[in-house]
């Protein structure tokens, strides 16, 4: 509600002295941050009075947050942890990781309990994000290499590819993508099997474990 009422004022364009005389006839507060959810459930409504309209669409976020949240929830999603790859399904993750109604309302400052959240869930699927050794974050070629290595044993194990398979078996006799770059593979390159091999995970119907609904 902070973030609508942040877009209200900025879309009615009301300057600063209106707006606090409006907050304390409204709640008795100088600050929104002394308010309550009710009594800015009434700043809300008496904005929308004076003519504030919530725009329509619900658009991505857009902020480094956002942006690294959504890359970790698709590759958990090729991964099968999870089971929708949708925004709505991430918005809902994000709203009970961080008590924001929209991920574009959401302080940066609070990025790592949603991060650490993502982490963890691919954590409990065996894609782990740290350096066993050193503790350090992997970079993010190593990140999607592992990630793939992870699909494809999943694969495996289900008697959907061979035992002896590497990526690249699997990237061009499973996947169809043809490997005739003489340079090594890209994080980009690995994300793009990662995409893949995970339509294959889908397609044959392996189950995932650990996997959340959203």
């Amino acid at each position: 509600m902070l973030g609508k009422i942040h877009v209200a004022r900025k879309q009615l364009a009301m300057d600063e002295d209106d707006y606090r005389q409006g907050l304390f006839d409204t709640t008795g507060k100088t600050s929104l941050t002394e308010c309550n959810d009710l009594q800015l459930a009434r700043v809300l409504d008496w904005l929308k009075s004076k003519g504030f309209r919530p725009m329509p669409g619900r658009g991505k976020a857009d902020h480094p947050m956002a942006r690294k949240a959504r890359a970790l929830w698709i590759s958990l999603y090729h991964l099968g942890a999870v089971h929708n790859s949708s925004e709505q399904a991430l918005e809902a993750f994000a709203k009970r990781q961080l008590g924001c109604d929209r991920l574009q309302w959401a302080k940066q400052s609070d990025a790592f309990r949603l991060i650490e959240a993502l982490k963890s869930m691919a954590a409990r699927a065996g894609w782990i994000q740290h350096c066993r050794v050193s503790g350090k974050q992997l970079d993010p070629r190593t990140l999607q290499s592992s990630l793939c290595h992870l699909i494809l044993a999943k694969l495996k194990a289900a008697g959907m590819a061979p035992a002896d398979w590497g990526l690249h078996d699997a990237a061009w006799k499973l996947c169809g993508i043809e490997n005739a770059k003489a340079d090594p593979w890209t994080a980009e390159d690995y994300d793009r099997l990662a995409a893949a091999l995970g339509r294959k995970l889908r397609e044959f119907g392996t189950p995932a474990t650990g996997g959340h609904a959203a």
